[in-house]
C-alpha cells in the first residue's frame, strides 16, 4: 500500500470511523438473529432444514474472504470497505425473502459472502489504524461490534414483539445501515497500492503464520460458539434450572464479552498482546473448569462469565497478529478468518455430537481443554504484540546502531 502520512487528528477521526463500521456490521448480524423464527416459517422449513441453511453463510464467507485484497488493491482500501459493506448491510434483506429452502441457503450464501470480505477489510483497515498510532484499539473495535449486534437485536426484539413484518423490517434496517456505513467510510484512511505493488491472487491458501494465529484463534471462537448456543440448554438440562434464568445466562455471557473488549485495549497496551492471551486463557479454562464442576446454577453462571471475559480479545489480538505477520495483511486476516469462521460453524454441532453420545458435561470439558491451548499458543501471537516490538529499539545502544561512532 501506498505510504500516506496522517495526522493525529485524522487517525483518531479514522479510529472512530472505522470502529462505526464495526458497530453497523454488528448491527447486520443482531438484525438477521432475532428474526431467524419469522424466516423459518416464511420458508416453511424445518428444523432440520434450518440447521442445514444456517450453514451457508459460513460457507458463503469462507469461500468469498480470500476475494477481499483483490478487491482492496484495485479500488483502493475505502472505495473497497463501503462497497462491500454497502453489499452486507443490503443483503440483510435477502433471508427474509426467501420462500423456500432451495431460495433461503442462496440467499445465506450471499450474506454469509458478503458479511466476510466486508470482515477482511475492515479488520484491514483497523490494523493499520492501530499500527500508525502506536496503540492497541483492535480489541475495543471487536467491542463496537458486539455492541452492534447488542443494538441490531433489541431492534429486531421489538419489532419480533410488535409482530411487524420481518422483511419490512430488514428493509427500513438495511436502509437505516447503509446510510450510516457508507457516511462512516468517508473518514477511514483510503490507502492505495504502490504502482509497482504486485496484487495479490484472487484464491490462495493461508500463509503458514496465519494457520498458527488461526489455531489460537480457533479455540476461542470454539468456546464462544459452544457457550452461545449451548449455554441455555446447559442450565436447563444439566441443572435444571427455568428457562429464564437459562436465557440470562447467555445475555451474561455475551455482555461480558462485550464489556471486557471495549475495556481491552488499556490491559493489552500494558501487559502486550502475548501476556494478557496467556492470562486471559487460564481465566477461561478456569471458567469452563468451573461449569463443568458446577453443583448449581450460580456457578455454572459465573463459570460462563470467566468464560466469556477470558476469550473476549482473543479474536481481536489474533487479527491484529496476522495484519502484521507478513506483507500481505488482506491475505493473513483473510485465512485467521476462514479458520475462526469455521470454528463457528463446527463448534455447536460439536459440541452437540459429544453431549449425544457422552454428555454435555464432558462437552464442556473439551472446551476446557481447548481454553487451556491458550495458554500454551499464546506465543504464535508475538507479531501482533505491539509492547514487544516497541522496546526492540530501547535495547540498542546508539553505537550499535551507528558503527562509525565506535571509532
Amino acid at each position: 500500500m501506498s505510504e500516506v502520512i496522517y495526522g493525529t487528528r485524522e487517525l483518531k477521526r479514522a479510529r472512530y470511523a472505522v470502529a462505526t463500521v464495526f458497530c453497523v456490521h454488528g448491527a447486520v448480524t443482531g438484525s438477521f438473529a432475532t428474526r431467524v423464527p419469522w424466516i423459518q416459517e416464511h420458508a416453511g422449513v424445518s428444523a432440520g432444514q434450518l440447521g442445514l441453511a444456517l450453514a451457508f453463510p459460513a460457507i458463503g464467507a469462507s469461500v468469498a474472504m480470500p476475494l477481499a485484497g483483490s478487491i482492496s488493491h484495485r479500488f483502493g482500501a475505502r472505495t473497497a470497505l463501503r462497497g462491500l459493506l454497502a453489499l452486507w448491510t443490503l443483503a440483510l434483506i435477502l433471508p427474509s425473502l426467501a420462500p423456500n429452502l432451495l431460495t433461503l441457503c442462496a440467499a445465506l450464501f450471499v450474506y454469509g459472502a458478503s458479511a466476510g470480505m466486508s470482515d477482511v477489510a475492515m479488520n484491514a483497515l483497523g490494523v493499520e489504524v492501530e499500527t500508525r498510532l502506536d496503540k492497541s484499539i483492535m480489541s475495543g473495535l471487536h467491542g463496537m461490534w458486539s455492541a452492534g449486534a447488542l443494538i441490531g437485536s433489541a431492534g429486531g426484539t421489538l419489532a419480533a414483539h410488535l409482530g411487524a413484518d420481518a422483511r419490512l423490517h430488514h428493509v427500513l434496517a438495511a436502509g437505516v445501515l447503509t446510510v450510516a456505513g457508507f457516511i462512516a467510510c468517508r473518514w477511514v484512511l483510503d490507502l492505495r497500492p504502490t504502482e509497482d505493488e504486485e496484487p495479490p491472487p484472487r484464491f490462495a491458501l493461508p500463509p503458514k503464520s496465519a494457520l498458527l494465529i488461526g489455531a489460537v484463534g480457533f479455540c476461542a471462537v470454539f468456546a464462544e460458539g459452544a457457550s452461545l448456543d449451548w449455554s441455555a440448554v446447559y442450565l436447563r438440562d444439566v441443572l435444571d434450572t427455568s428457562a429464564g434464568l437459562a436465557a440470562a445466562c447467555t445475555t451474561g455471557f455475551t455482555l461480558t464479552m462485550a464489556i471486557a473488549r471495549i475495556a481491552g485495549d488499556r490491559v493489552v497496551d500494558r501487559f502486550g498482546a502475548v501476556r494478557t492471551v496467556r492470562i486471559s486463557g487460564i481465566g477461561a479454562a478456569l471458567g469452563a473448569l468451573m461449569v463443568v464442576v458446577a453443583p448449581n446454577p450460580a456457578v455454572a453462571m459465573a463459570g460462563f462469565g470467566l468464560l466469556g471475559l477470558g476469550i473476549a480479545v482473543v479474536v481481536p489480538l489474533a487479527f491484529a497478529a496476522a495484519g502484521r505477520s507478513g506483507p500481505n495483511p488482506s491475505q493473513a486476516i483473510a485465512g485467521v478468518a476462514t479458520i475462526t469462521y469455521t470454528s463457528g460453524l463446527v463448534a455447536p454441532s460439536a459440541i452437540g455430537t459429544i453431549a449425544e453420545t457422552t454428555s454435555l458435561v464432558v462437552s464442556f470439558g473439551v472446551v476446557t481443554v481447548l481454553a487451556c491451548g491458550l495458554v500454551v499458543f499464546a506465543g504464535v501471537l508475538r507479531a501482533g504484540d505491539r509492547t514487544a516490538r516497541t522496546k526492540v529499539p530501547e535495547q540498542v545502544s546508539p553505537a550499535a546502531a551507528d558503527p562509525a561512532r565506535k571509532s
